[in-house]
């Protein structure tokens, strides 16, 4: 037994040494510059590194797969719900109390879409919010492009201090000032100078007064995040721009406008996308100003219920199943988010040209 582990050890040893003298040979081969250290293998390379290559790749390796987990869980977080609605939007009745129908309908239907579109009068609600969305955001991003370009470029008094307004717009709810919103409105008057020639106040909910005033005063939905992006962006628009145009006898708007605004176009996008979307996805000051008007957002709010009397006047059914309903308010959704991923498709590029070209200066 002693000769069998004798013989063992001695094989080892000459395997080790062939080793160290093929390391000494590669080794004294680059010293002379006979071979490339590119012309070596990996095990070569690793060998002469002591293992270092290997735990070098082994790492790399570990942080990509990590990064595919990671980004496949988020992917599927935020996919996984709508491709369910999707799912279930082309369900009939039956498949949705099927306990074998998981993902893939079994009846395949349209009349989902065909019952929403009815409810909501898809068609006229469309036009509607295309009108109010595009109106409002035009307008948001106009007025606030220029308060941005102000707060990056002019001192006034009290500058930090109206910033500092700027930015308690963005981080108090609107509903903490909804009820000051709905009695303003709801007994509008101007220093008191309608109720003095008039004898009363006037009643603006139910029109689109009160969002363009707000709109166009920079206290409409989400105007401080708007005001923000831009003052950002200009505050790192170098000023020799601004400086070469008042020496060829520009003044200040027409250099904003012709000089800073066609370089301003990604954020402009950027911001007109998400002003666009937070004003087509609205429902709360929809309902607080405008009533009952034909929008998207305010018809899908209401969705399940106008579904229930519909089944009872139409089929006779009292107290339609929660999954049917789900599933008609499932396809509401499909249907009032379309026309923004079409929107998106065609302003990615801008979008995010914004995202990745403006950085925060402070």
């Amino acid at each position: 037994m002693s000769n069998v582990f004798a013989a063992a050890a001695e094989k080892w040893n000459k395997s080790r040494q062939a080793s160290k003298d093929h390391k000494a040979q590669v080794e004294n081969a680059l010293k002379n510059k006979e071979i490339r250290l590119v012309d070596l293998s990996f095990i070569e390379r690793n060998r002469m590194s002591q293992g270092y290559l290997l735990a070098l790749k082994i790492k790399k390796v570990a942080i990509i797969v990590a990064r595919f987990v990671l980004f496949f869980g988020l992917s599927f977080l935020i996919l996984q719900p709508i491709l369910s609605k999707i799912s279930m939007s082309f369900m009939a009745e039956k498949d949705l109390y099927d306990s074998t129908v998981i993902n893939i309908p079994a009846h395949f239907t349209l009349d989902n879409y065909r019952v929403v579109s009815e409810l909501m009068a898809y068609g006229k609600c469309l036009g509607g919010s295309l009108f109010y969305s595009a109106f409002l955001a035009v307008l948001q991003v106009a007025v606030c492009t220029l308060v941005g370009y102000g707060f990056a470029r002019f001192e006034f008094p009290f500058k930090k201090f109206w910033f500092f307004c700027v930015i308690l717009t963005i981080i108090i709810p609107p509903q903490t000032i909804s009820s000051a919103l709905y009695l303003h409105f709801n007994y509008f008057d101007i220093l008191g100078l309608i109720k003095l020639i008039t004898g009363h106040t006037v009643n603006l909910r139910g029109s689109a007064l009160p969002y363009i005033l707000m709109s166009g005063f920079c206290m409409g939905l989400k105007n401080g995040v708007y005001i923000f992006m831009t003052r950002q962006y200009f505050r790192n628009v170098p000023r020799a721009m601004e400086e070469a145009a008042y020496v060829d006898g520009s003044g200040t708007l027409r250099t904003f406008v012709q000089v800073l605004l066609p370089d301003a176009k990604p954020i402009i996008t950027s911001c007109f996308l998400f002003a666009f979307v937070w004003q087509w996805t609205d429902a709360y000051y929809s309902k607080l100003f405008l009533g009952n008007a034909d929008l998207l957002s305010t018809s899908l709010s209401g969705l399940g219920d106008r579904f229930n009397q519909y089944m009872q006047r139409e089929h006779g059914v009292i107290g339609v199943g929660t999954g049917y309903t789900s599933a008609i308010i499932s396809t509401g959704t499909l249907m009032v988010i379309v026309p923004l991923i079409i929107l998106y498709l065609f302003e990615q590029r801008g979008f995010t040209e914004s995202l990745a070209g403006t950085s925060v200066k402070m």
